[in-house]
Formats: C-alpha cells, structure tokens, sequence
C-alpha cells in the first residue's frame, strides 16, 4: 500500500492580503523555501514531496509515522510567519491514498478558515510489511534536439505542459497520479498499474499529440528508494538509445 500526505498552508490566501497585500515574490520565495524545507524533513525519512499548487502540497508518505508529521509541523511553525495542517490516507493506489488524506482533512475545516491551525488528521497509516511504493520517471525523448535548441523557451514550455495534461488525463483514470519534476521529467506515483498499461499510455500519447515519451518504473518499500529505481531505469533506456518504452527495476532489501 502507498502513504500519501497531503500538507496546507493553513488560512493562505487571507493571509496573503492582511493587513494589505503582499509583494508577490516574497510569497514565491516564501513557497519555495517552503516547498524545499518540507521536501527536506520527508526526505530525511525517505519520503518526497510535490509542489502541486504551492499552498497545497501532496507527498508520498511511506515511513513516516504520527510523531514524524508532528515534528515537521512544530519546525515549520517555529521557522514560518505561517503554519501547515496535513492529512494522512493509505490505500492501494495513489489516488485513493490522497482523497482519503484529503477527506480527512476537510472534515477538520475550511482551508481558509481562521479557525482551523496546524491539525494532523490521519485516516490510515501504512504498516512497515503493507509499505509498497511503484513510482515511474517519465520524459521525453530527445526534448534538447527537438525543442529546446529550435523553439522559443515559453512554446517549449507549452509543449512540456501539454504532454503532462495528457499524462495527467490519462494516469488518473487508472488510480495514478503525476507530477512535474522539472526540465521534461514527471514522476507517477503508480501502484497497481502494470509495465504494459503504463507503454499503452504513452504510446497513445505518441499517436494522439506526437510526443514520445520513455518511462523507468521503480519499486520499493518507500518513495526515495522506489524514485532511484526508477532513475535507474530511465538511465537504462538511454543507454540503449531510448529503443524501448519502459524499463522496470525493483529495489532489493
């Protein structure tokens, strides 16, 4: 089973206006020191957090327990002008894991709620013999010689943007999530789909929109180990010229 947790920034939006609003890249500072100290505190315990929407970060949880999501709240709040609440849920796919984590934290309060502060509500929590992680590095081929070196920065960027709106559409349907990751890469977070499901999506991707995509598949007890699988992977396929579309490796305890 795969741990997922979601973390808000409690009360962000009103906060960003009180008493007026706030110069608009101390809020991206602020999101992104953010963002890489909590993806610090999760990977010291070999978890990995998302950026989704800054304010709203999901992470892939496994092997962090109450007391551990406790202290990443006390560090955040002692450091921050603001506070995080979380929401834990595991399941059997990661889309399942992340609305059970979310439904238990929309039954604390409002995400804007003035009321609400630093809550820790956990619907499950995966045990050590359950913990199961299958995550895939997705990228596309040649991205460098294709479109970075020929089209304009932002038309790159659109084209990167739409491949994950495909993935994303397509991923979600069978119980996955998806991610961007930066450059050309996403990462799936993708219990329960199989080599085969995931080569049929993105060879439907190649037909439908042109994009060729490779992906190395990870397995593994935690999110750190089940991602460097899955690097591994993906450095396999480009060692044999990107000639096959997946590459599956599983981590060995």
């Amino acid at each position: 089973m795969i741990q997922m947790t979601l973390i808000q920034i409690d009360n962000y939006g009103p906060w960003t206006v009180t008493p007026r609003p706030r110069t608009e890249s101390d809020l991206q500072m602020l999101q992104a020191n953010l963002f890489a100290d909590l993806n610090n505190h999760f990977g010291n315990k070999k978890g990995l957090v998302f950026f989704t929407r800054f304010d709203n970060l999901l992470a892939i949880s496994n092997g962090l327990d109450e007391e551990d999501h406790l202290r990443i709240q006390r560090s955040i709040r002692n450091r921050y002008p603001i506070t995080v609440s979380m929401g834990v849920g595991a399941a059997e796919t990661p889309h399942e894991a992340q609305k059970l984590a979310t439904i238990a934290l929309q039954k604390a309060g409002s995400a804007q709620s003035g009321e609400r502060k630093e809550i820790l509500a956990i619907d499950s929590l995966v045990s050590e013999e359950d913990s199961y992680v299958q995550a895939a590095h997705i990228d596309i081929n040649s991205v460098t010689e294709t479109l970075t070196d020929i089209e304009s920065a932002f038309d790159t960027s659109f084209m990167v943007n739409k491949a994950q709106h495909y993935l994303m559409t397509k991923l979600i349907k069978k119980g996955a999530l998806l991610f961007f990751i930066g450059g050309d890469n996403f990462m799936s977070p993708c219990n329960g789909l199989s080599e085969k499901e995931i080569e049929e999506i993105m060879v439907e991707i190649d037909e439908e929109i042109g994009i060729k995509l490779k992906a190395g598949i990870g397995r593994g007890k935690n999110a750190e180990d089940a991602a460097y699988m899955a690097d591994i992977g993906l450095e396999e396929i480009r060692a044999h010229n990107n000639e096959m579309w997946t590459w599956v490796i599983e981590k060995e305890y």
